[in-house]
């Protein structure tokens, strides 16, 4: 009785590991091919039509691809790729640097616009004053308005204001551009 018990397990345990043996052969179903750019691709789908049948590897049930196909992709699958190594990270990130450069870029035509229109604003104030103190110079008698809306005179002392007033616009707008506004 003891020899068929141990026969029994030695039976028992040869059908666990056929059995085990037929259950890692019939794993999910695996396709292998060569796609367009190179590179083995795995998966549990069949490949794009547009795949050659002599790039597909493996088909579901077949235990290795035909030592021709392999020979032939061997020899071909490295010119066709480049050697595989990850990318390097160059720490730059292309889309941020363009949005960055947009974005200085922006910020100098801005500037540019803004010191245009303060010498043009300079200019005309520089043309003004120059055209009141010329006026003032020539000797001609000069009115102006009063706060009531009446029209008055200039005597000596508003007219020395006056020039004193032109003089001083004359001598910050009518000359190269103070560095802080230039910039």
């Amino acid at each position: 009785m003891e020899h068929s018990t141990s026969s029994l397990s030695g039976v028992l345990k040869f059908a666990l590991t056929a059995l085990t043996v037929l259950a890692c052969s019939s794993a999910p179903a695996q396709w292998l091919w060569i796609d367009a750019a190179g590179n083995k691709v795995f998966s549990d789908t069949a490949p794009a039509p547009e795949v050659p049948e002599k790039n597909i590897l493996k088909r579901p049930g077949m235990r290795s691809a035909p030592a021709a196909v392999e020979a032939d992709t061997a020899a071909a699958a490295p010119q066709a790729a480049p050697p595989l190594s990850p990318p390097k990270p160059s720490g730059r990130d292309a889309a941020l640097e363009a949005k960055k450069k947009q974005a200085e870029e922006a910020e100098l035509a801005k500037k540019k616009a803004e010191a245009e229109k303060i010498a043009k604003a300079r200019a005309e104030n520089c043309d003004r004053a120059q055209r009141a103190k010329a006026t003032l110079d020539s000797g001609v008698r000069v009115a102006t308005t009063n706060a009531k809306g009446e029209r008055e005179i200039m005597d000596d002392k508003a007219r020395a204001s006056e020039t004193q007033r032109l003089n001083e616009i004359i001598r910050t707008d009518c000359g190269p551009a103070p560095q802080a506004q230039a910039q």
